[in-house]
């Protein structure tokens, strides 16, 4: 696979090995490049659809040397037809208030994210986060990015109690969702699947193509609901392709050797965990 990019080489570095965060007793290596100042959108764009993911300023991939078992997948908007149980849950968070707001942190959406971490992700390694890292993870972005929030109504129609929020990308070709949260105390309202449905509405309004999930790993109880969105592309050796209900037992092996073409691969990210859609 081919790709080119505007005006500039991008140079690509490898990690070292480390544990890996969704199955045990492996060890995972990225490969990752800083987004340059100039162009970012573009650049991050093309690494995106060859399987990239954007944390801060810097684009990474999986470069294990003995496992292919993170996927980059990507629901295509126009094929999408929401299940029954997918319209229940979109109902049954009708209430919310939807709001788009531009990608600065806010101490609420803080206390947020760390209720979600405690007690959805206890050991990873974001429970440790502090203030200023959750303000790099937001605002250190050179790509159009924004946060979407959502809260709960309010009687006296101040702003109600923020129950949800989500990091994204604005690509040329959909919606790259990169972290979301939600209130751990609100298990029925199943915000983390909602969140993903509510951008596929939004992407559908906007005639946008794809909507980004990040890596699906198979067997891994953190990503195996990724799996349940359907119809479902998955990027492989010879680029997207449709991935069905047959096929997820095979995916893994038809992606061996995917980073090839790139050498190696992220990078000083704080946490693998923190750059996929929470939930």
């Amino acid at each position: 696979m081919t790709q080119h990019f505007p005006t500039r080489q991008i140079r690509f570095y490898l990690t070292a090995p480390a544990p890996c965060p969704y199955l045990p007793d492996r060890l995972e290596r990225k490969v990752f490049a800083h987004l340059p100042h100039t162009e970012a959108a573009q650049v991050n764009d093309s690494l995106t659809q060859s399987g990239f993911r954007r944390s801060q300023n810097i684009a990474y991939r999986p470069a294990c040397e003995t496992c292919a078992a993170c996927v980059s997948v990507r629901i295509p908007v126009a094929d999408h037809r929401p299940s029954r149980s997918d319209r229940k849950t979109l109902n049954r968070n009708g209430d919310l208030k939807r709001g788009l707001v531009e990608a600065e942190a806010t101490l609420e959406q803080f206390e947020l994210l760390r209720r979600y971490l405690r007690a959805r992700h206890a050991d990873g390694g974001m429970t440790d986060m502090g203030w200023p890292d959750f303000v790099a993870m937001v605002e250190d972005t050179p790509v159009r990015s924004h946060l979407i929030e959502y809260r709960l109504p309010s009687a006296a129609g101040e702003p109600g109690d923020l129950v949800a929020c989500t990091l994204v990308d604005l690509l040329g070709d959909g919606l790259s969702l990169v972290y979301s949260f939600y209130d751990p105390d609100l298990p029925r309202r199943s915000l983390g699947r909602f969140m993903i449905l509510d951008h596929l509405v939004q992407a559908r309004l906007t005639r946008m193509p794809y909507v980004y999930l990040g890596y699906w790993v198979k067997g891994s109880e953190k990503m195996d609901y990724k799996a349940q969105f359907q119809p479902l592309e998955a990027l492989g050796p010879s680029g997207w392709r449709l991935l069905g209900a047959r096929d997820i037992g095979s995916v893994q092996d038809e992606s061996v050797h995917r980073t090839s073409t790139w050498g190696r691969a992220p990078s000083p990210l704080q946490a693998t965990g923190g750059v996929d859609p929470g939930g």
